[in-house]
This record gives structure tokens, C-alpha cells and sequence, in this order.
């Protein structure tokens, strides 16, 4: 099984991070579950230490939100190797929305620029996007947009 990050990730969220789960888990329950689950400890340790750097970047508000509707983002060559037109072009399309704001954005290019891949995929990027919206206060109603939007088997495309 070819597995990363995100593939421990996904896993954590669809089976972890809901409100029918114990809240008490601790870190070390969670590594046993995950490993009885066929993820390797490597990939394991990677997903938390993936997690813990979101925490700690929403913890420090890093990016303060920018209210000038015609501020551009400029990607580095590094982002446009990891993160393709369409993805780029999917988040501009979020922003347009309402579902992500400046912060938020830069949040989810953080958190893919930290995945221990060459390329995200739309889906990957969809994820990432919602694990980053799943903790930020004030933003529930882009969570439950983007949350559709993932789960939905029959999403086709959005322009």
C-alpha cells in the first residue's frame, strides 16, 4: 500500500473527527489505532507533526487578513510545482466565494507545501482545505460547504 501523509490524514478526519467520536483520545491511542489500521509508524509520526504545524500556525495568526478585493497572490516556483492551474485557480474560485479568506488560504498552501508530495491533486487539495476550515472559528458555514463538496461522489466541475 502506497501511502503519505495525507492518506493517514483522510483516515484521522473521516474516522476521528466527528462529534459521535470520544474526545478523550489521546495521542498514543490514536497511534496503536491507526497502526492496527495498516499505516506505518513513519507515516504516522508524519501526519501528527502535519497536524501539530496547523495548530501551531492558527495558534499564532500568523497572517493578518487583507481587505483589498484586488490583492493577487503570487505563488513561488516551489508552490506552482506542487500545486497545478487548476488547483491554484480552485482556490483563487474559494476565495471568490467566501469559503477561504486570505488567512485561510495561506493556511491550506502551508499545510500542502508540507506534504511529503511532488503534486496535490484537486481531491487531495479538497481535503486539505477542509481539514484546515474544520477548527476555525466563525467559519462553520464554508466547513459544511466544503464538507459537501468532499463527499459528494458526484461532483463534476464547478464552473
Amino acid at each position: 500500500m502506497k501511502e503519505n501523509i495525507l492518506d493517514v490524514l483522510m483516515y484521522l478526519f473521516e474516522n476521528y473527527m466527528n462529534d459521535e467520536v470520544e474526545a478523550d483520545k489521546d495521542e498514543e491511542t490514536l497511534r496503536v489505532e491507526l497502526q492496527q489500521a495498516g499505516f506505518h509508524n513513519q507515516q504516522i509520526s508524519k501526519a501528527f507533526d502535519w497536524l501539530e504545524g496547523l495548530t501551531m500556525l492558527q495558534d499564532s495568526h500568523q497572517v493578518a487578513p487583507v481587505n483589498n478585493a484586488f490583492s493577487i497572490r503570487v505563488y513561488t516556483e516551489q508552490e506552482t510545482e506542487k500545486l497545478d492551474t487548476e488547483c491554484r485557480g480552485f482556490l483563487q474560485f474559494l476565495e471568490n466565494v467566501g469559503v477561504l479568506d486570505n488567512s485561510a488560504r495561506e493556511l491550506v498552501i502551508d499545510r500542502i507545501m508540507a506534504l511529503d508530495t511532488e503534486e496535490v491533486d484537486m481531491e487531495q487539495l479538497k481535503w486539505v482545505v477542509l481539514m484546515v476550515l474544520f477548527n476555525q472559528p466563525g467559519r462553520e458555514e464554508a466547513y459544511a460547504w466544503m464538507e459537501d463538496l468532499v463527499f459528494d461522489d458526484n461532483t463534476g466541475s464547478l464552473h
